[in-house]
């Protein structure tokens, strides 16, 4: 998983201008974070359609705000540079519940 640096808004719209990309924001201090993070792995295999993109929310807090992200962990889905879901919210989540919603944006 490509780990992105500090970036503006502007600059992660360059970046996801083409392609399908996941991105996965989390913070190492997060166990909610912690505890999905040995899955991602699996969860990535299973949608290899898909950039995923691993977002550092302190080192991005910024972009975060821009995005509404207020709650860890959570994923911003885009596809050619268009927000096409996110599952966004503080509670941890499970494989099961990510890959319901990524199949549920495939649909």
């Amino acid at each position: 998983m490509e780990t992105l640096p500090k970036m503006t808004q502007a600059e992660l719209s360059q970046k996801v201008a083409k392609g399908k990309y996941v991105l996965f924001f989390t913070a190492d201090w997060c166990p909610d974070c912690n505890f999905i993070k040995p899955a991602m792995p699996s969860i990535e295999a299973d949608f290899a359609d898909y950039t995923f993109i691993k977002v550092d929310r302190d080192e991005n807090i910024d972009l975060a705000a821009d995005l509404g992200i207020m709650g860890i962990p959570s994923f911003v889905v885009y596809e050619d540079g268009k927000e096409i879901g996110r599952f966004v919210n503080k509670d941890r989540k499970t494989k099961e519940q990510v890959e319901t919603f990524l199949n549920g944006l495939v649909a």
